[in-house]
């Protein structure tokens, strides 16, 4: 069977074809097969138009209605499993565990939450947390506790006293449950993997946990899709979703985390021949419903909101796909119905929608890297969509942007010497400001210190107590006090010396928590997990 994904090539071809056709008809004025010149030449090209035109558009990518809701097969019935709930695990010390100090109190007027999910609660990057530390000094924030971990990319997930990590150590693919302010771990879970990656990256987890009531998803890079019990780490059941769906492998494996909407865990699947999106009873496994048939899965997170009454999941489709196609799907939640889809990818190959849609309002603002910018989408009361605006002046590599008080703030571009942090008027994209964020400093390399002009570089953003905290490629940390008015470095710590820091800063009760995914250049030490004492004295 030829899928939609497969098929749309050979529509420029028909295309290319009709236009020829029809330019070779037109030379003259009376058609050879239409005696007495009663049918010309010009009049038959535009009859064999209108008959081919719309099955073009039965194939195009670039049509906001070309794609009706769809009913998908369950390829596979997935199997539960029955937990027995005796003793529960106490924490406990290991090997690569190391405790450093205790946290200081958090203070009574001290606001705290869980994190229980890729960019937090609301899945907006920001924290409703305060009291927390705004000065580092020249000393870095008090380390709590490190454990070392194996290969990954996902940020870890919190909610009360037990933090969720997902990481890699050989074949085995590793859930932890940890001790929120110890690292002491009550329960391990692991599965075997032989993913590799093609781009010569670690082959660990990209996509973070999900912690919701007395369960934890995980979906690995291989995709498998996992979900165990909080208490115990028994496996409640698990599904081999690339398998059963015939998904390839995306350039980096499976990168997005999905979305808990109700009783519903929801995909961001892509497969060849739909779903694009995919929910399942979070309670079995099994398949509830598929939307969509285009677009290839991509690495940004879905997101559900309520506009005009109406509840909605957000979709930012789009991966490895010839030609490279892609954009924003707006689904019901209730039955998967598509309510539209908004076309936006980068036309470069090498290139994938990696940022998660942000919510402002009744809008939803998209942006690509690769020469693709930004659009702010407004969803209309009937459901269908208008675009506001389009700029080139906000184009996130895989950082979410953040919305605050009426204005977009990102960072743009994806190479390294291009990096620049954008404030954008949220109403009319209009750039408000474009900073390089670089310093001066003492660096400790393999021929002794140097002075150096640094720079955070591709960065992950998040918003709490007031201010945003930032977290560089290779270890920055930096307090930034952006406004409309401008962007100024209030506080600025080096907690490593490592590339390939992507996953975003978590914080909950006063703890910050990091993931170095690579080993340290300078100390040599391994990738880790570090807890630090982010809460401020009193």
């Amino acid at each position: 069977m030829i899928t939609r994904r497969a098929i749309r090539p050979n529509v420029y071809w028909l295309s290319l074809a009709a236009v020829i056709l029809c330019l070779m008809m037109t030379q003259t004025t009376r058609s050879t097969i239409a005696p007495h010149g009663m049918l010309s030449r010009t009049r038959v090209c535009a009859i064999l138009l209108a008959a081919i035109v719309p099955c073009f558009n039965c194939f195009a990518d670039d049509s906001g209605n070309s794609e009706s809701h769809s009913q998908f097969a369950d390829p596979a019935t997935p199997v539960l499993n029955k937990c027995t709930v005796g003793a529960l695990p106490k924490p406990v010390a290991y090997d690569n565990l190391s405790y450093h100090s205790p946290p200081k109190t958090l203070a009574p007027s001290a606001v705290t939450e869980d994190w229980p999910t890729f960019l937090g609660p609301r899945q907006d990057g920001q924290s409703r947390e305060t009291n927390l530390l705004k000065s580092f000094g020249a000393q870095l924030p008090r380390l709590v506790w490190e454990v070392t971990i194996g290969e990954g990319y996902a940020s870890p997930s919190v909610v009360g006293n037990r933090l969720v990590l997902f990481h890699r150590e050989g074949d085995s693919a590793i859930v932890d449950c940890l001790h929120a302010e110890t690292g002491r771990r009550y329960w391990r879970y692991e599965y075997k993997t032989d993913y590799r990656d093609r781009f010569g990256f670690n082959g660990g987890p990209r996509s973070s946990p999900i912690i919701d009531e007395d369960r934890v998803y995980v979906h690995g890079v291989e995709g498998r899709l996992s979900c165990l019990d909080l208490r115990t780490g028994c496996l409640l059941w698990q599904r081999q979703l690339s398998e059963e769906f015939h998904v390839p492998q995306e350039y980096f494996g499976i990168g997005s985390t999905p979305l808990i909407e109700g009783d519903l865990l929801i995909v961001n699947l892509g497969a060849p021949k739909g779903p694009c999106l995919a929910a399942f009873d979070k309670r079995n496994g099994k398949l509830v419903w598929g939307a969509g048939d285009l677009w290839a899965p991509s690495y940004a997170s879905p997101v559900a909101a309520d506009m005009h009454g109406k509840r909605y999941v957000f979709a930012f489709a789009g991966g490895d796909s010839k030609p490279p196609v892609g954009g924003l799907l707006a689904v019901d939640p209730s039955d998967g119905s598509i309510r539209f889809r908004f076309p936006w990818r980068s036309r470069k190959y090498n290139s994938v929608n990696a940022a998660t849609p942000v919510i402002v309002g009744d809008r939803v603002f998209v942006t690509a890297s690769y020469g693709t910018g930004g659009a702010m989408i407004d969803v209309k009361p009937d459901g269908s969509h208008e675009v506001v605006w389009t700029t080139k002046d906000l184009g996130a590599h895989w950082a979410t942007p953040i919305y605050r008080d009426g204005y977009l703030y990102g960072v743009d571009g994806e190479k390294a010497s291009k990096i620049e942090f954008v404030c954008l008027k949220a109403d009319t994209g209009r750039l408000v400001w474009r900073e390089r964020i670089e310093w001066k400093q003492q660096v400790d390399t393999s021929r002794g210190k140097q002075t150096m002009t640094m720079s955070p570089l591709r960065s992950s953003l998040l918003w709490a107590d007031g201010r945003f905290l930032c977290l560089g490629e290779r270890g920055d940390l930096l307090w930034l006090a952006m406004s409309p008015d401008g962007v100024r470095v209030a506080a600025r710590t080096k907690l490593f010396s490592a590339e390939e820091t992507y996953a975003p800063p978590v914080i909950s009760r006063g703890l910050l928590y990091i993931l170095q995914a690579r080993p340290d250049t300078v100390s040599k030490s391994s990738p880790r997990l570090l807890c630090y004492d982010f809460r401020a004295t009193g």
